[in-house]
């Protein structure tokens, strides 16, 4: 063992890892590759003369001492992460990263303006978004905040309105194909028709579901495509190509519908719901970047 003290880099690594549970997971949160993660906990546990991960092909835990370490690490350098957002305050300009894991659809549709406008008020900001439509706990994954809607939100997460505070999913077909197998009438019709469907990243089917006049449906046809919202233009292609009816955002449909390249199919039963939510663990010293974005989203000036 060592005599001279762990370096800083080499604990804030540790504790990384210990909490992904893996070299990968914290590798792709970090920016770093996996080789030079397994270097510093090596470094590490040569210092400190004892094993602080057990490590297997599949996974990654702490040993019983790393477990007592990381138990004391995370508040210390919780602590430190705000000594340094407090001096980040006192700069003309906050400056530092900001993590955002979102959904595609914000991504997609309402996302890129307002961040430009962020970007040209806070420029020593930086960025670094995660796209991913699985709800995630942020603090494990290393995100600041997060965008989601209101039936995915913990209870003990601090939810600010972003972006369309209404949407809709739209059904649409192209002309052809409703001219070649008919226009659905009601839901049920779509039973007999070819839909193209999505699904979750887990692998769920999502259900179709629709409302008129306080009756409300939920169906689960079949079509010859399922795709993940990675992809849905791909599925919106297909659509346009004759190939089934598409499911989707009716911002996402909305330039195919406008072309006439699809048709909106049922329109009467198509469901409204809330739009997404801002979300962010509460703590009394939040990151400099963070609450900068805060600020803005509450501000007139991220909805112009």
């Amino acid at each position: 063992m060592s005599t001279e003290p762990p370096s800083m880099a080499d604990l804030s690594t540790f504790a990384l890892v210990a909490q992904q549970r893996g070299f990968r997971q914290a590798a792709r949160i970090s920016g770093q590759s996996a080789s030079s993660l397994s270097q510093a906990v090596r470094r590490l546990e040569t210092r400190l003369g004892i094993r602080l991960l057990e490590r297997t092909t599949r996974s990654v835990a702490p040993t019983e001492a790393g477990a007592l370490l990381l138990s004391r690490l995370q508040p210390a350098l919780a602590q430190v992460s705000s000594a340094l957002d407090v001096l980040n305050e006192l700069r003309d300009s906050p400056r530092g990263t900001l993590r955002l894991n979102v959904p595609v659809s914000a991504a997609r549709l309402f996302l890129q303006p307002m961040l430009n406008r962020f970007m040209a008020l806070y420029p020593d900001i930086m960025l670094d978004i995660v796209v991913d439509n699985n709800f995630v706990d942020l603090v494990a994954s290393g995100c600041d905040a997060g965008i989601r809607y209101g039936e995915r939100l913990e209870q003990d997460m601090i939810a600010l309105p972003i972006g369309p505070r209404s949407e809709r999913f739209a059904l649409a077909a192209a002309p052809a194909y409703l001219a070649r197998r008919g226009v659905p009438q009601h839901p049920r019709d779509l039973l007999q028709h070819a839909c193209l469907r999505g699904k979750f990243l887990s692998g769920l089917v999502y259900p179709w579901e629709f409302e008129r006049d306080g009756q409300r449906l939920t169906l689960d046809p079949a079509g010859p495509l399922i795709f993940t919202p990675t992809v849905a233009d791909l599925a919106v292609q297909a659509a346009v190509e004759g190939h089934g009816l598409v499911y989707l955002f009716e911002d996402w449909l909305a330039p195919y519908l406008a072309a006439g390249q699809l048709q909106p199919v049922l329109q009467a039963w198509w469901v409204s719901f809330p739009g997404p939510f801002l979300y962010y663990a509460g703590r009394r010293n939040l990151p400099a970047p963070l609450r900068a974005f805060i600020d803005f989203v509450q501000s007139p000036a991220s909805a112009r």
